[in-house]
């Protein structure tokens, strides 16, 4: 979910190079692999919030030990992003591209014949290491397969498989696993990575070269820049405050607005819908002044957010609400990109991919967070119907925070 300015400055900043496998009439195949395993890896992410009641049942745990899968699998990702890309950064791409696949297959086999809480945990955290990497490496592999005027195009049909994801993979398989059990939904996310490893296989080129100057010393460079580290913080409140009431919107749905456990997929559809309209106005919106944009998303976001603490409790407006919410909650993600981007050009030139990997660090870490948060509120005297106004003080703060981060810009 990065926007088209982004995956530019990516592609600019990168020198992999691929010698004699673009076709000048169109776009490769490999490209169209780099999607399906978004897809998969979109799906897997994000379809646990439609099953966390499931899983719940199944292994008589609680709803907030449940939302705890959303957590760990961000954490997984969160470190995974900038620590295994540094540390991964001169092996072969369509190696490294296949190893990922391999290890996300693994990370879903796992989780489908999961015997026990813990042991889902940990599948859940394998998986997440793969996430980070696969989006970390995936732009510079998408810029290398196609020509210089054609590269915002290619990263931006490969990040669609996220969206689509949300859209189409995460209803598809919260209707799996609640008709076939939540293992079945694992077991089909992982033959969606066979079928994404099978492409790659096939479909990457074997010559991609790789001058990749990234190390764990350039980790740290962009960690202490205090105008990055300001924009990481803005990531994790501004889109992390949405996932304290997103994780628990199964149960929400059911429990505080009344929707049956049927109409929950076809609800998550709607919320996919709103996701992918959010995501092309936001990142048009953020193209000429993403702070200026960021600032006004957050206001809107956070007012909805409270909003949405009245309307939960009437079938009609819950919906509208919530459509509106969907749109909001991931408009931010273009602009948040494009501005770290265009920071680390501006003060660490050279660092751009390691500065986007930290960037897809951040929202995790948001997720993660948000998660925990919402699952304390849960358990909580104010108890589920109270978070989405504590998800809207998390955006409050990223609100404070793009203040300053204007003040900055302009001295």
């Amino acid at each position: 979910m990065e926007p088209k300015r982004q995956a530019v400055s990516i592609a600019q900043a990168s020198t992999v190079e691929t010698v004699g496998v673009v076709s000048k009439r169109g776009l490769p195949g490999a490209l169209w692999a780099l999607t399906i395993s978004a897809f998969g890896i979109g799906t897997t992410e994000f379809v646990i919030v439609g099953l966390l009641p499931t899983v719940a049942t199944d292994l008589s745990i609680s709803i907030p030990s449940a939302g705890l899968l959303v957590s760990l699998y961000a954490v997984g990702v969160a470190i995974g992003a900038p620590v295994l890309t540094a540390l991964t950064a001169k092996l072969p791409r369509k190696l490294l591209l296949i190893s990922l696949m391999v290890l996300f297959i693994a990370g879903n086999g796992l989780a489908s014949i999961a015997p026990g809480y813990f042991s889902l945990v940990l599948a859940r955290i394998v998986t997440g290491f793969a996430h980070g990497v696969f989006f970390s490496i995936g732009a510079t592999i998408a810029a290398a397969i196609v020509p210089a005027e054609k590269r915002a195009s290619a990263i931006a049909i490969m990040f669609a498989g996220l969206t689509i994801a949300i859209v189409t993979g995460v209803p598809l398989g919260t209707f799996i696993g609640q008709h076939f059990g939540w293992r079945a939904t694992f077991l089909g996310v992982a033959l969606l990575g066979v079928i994404g490893l099978v492409s790659s296989w096939l479909l990457v080129p074997n010559n991609l070269k790789n001058d990749n100057k990234a190390s764990l010393k350039s980790l740290f460079k962009v960690i202490a820049n205090k105008h990055l580290l300001l924009a990481y913080l803005m990531t994790a409140l501004g889109y992390g405050g949405t996932f304290v009431a997103f994780t628990y919107l199964s149960p929400i749905l059911q429990e505080v607005s009344g929707f049956s456990e049927s109409a929950v997929s076809l609800i998550l559809l709607l919320y996919g819908v709103a996701i992918a309209i959010g995501n092309i106005v936001g990142g048009k919106a953020a193209n000429k002044n993403p702070l200026k944009a960021l600032l006004w998303m957050f206001i809107l976001q956070a007012a909805i957010l409270v909003l949405f603490t009245f309307t939960v409790h009437h079938t009609v407006w819950s919906l509208i609400t919530l459509f509106i919410l969907g749109g909001l909650s991931f408009s931010n993600v273009p602009g948040l990109q494009l501005y770290v981007v265009q920071l680390a050009e501006k003060h660490l030139p050279g660092t751009e991919d390691v500065a986007s990997a930290f960037n897809i660090a951040s929202f995790n870490l948001g997720i993660a967070l948000g998660a925990w948060i919402g699952g304390m509120v849960v358990v909580s005297p104010m108890g589920i119907g109270a978070t989405p106004w504590v998800g809207a003080l998390f955006v409050v703060l990223a609100i404070v925070l793009t203040f300053t981060s204007m003040r900055l810009s302009r001295k």
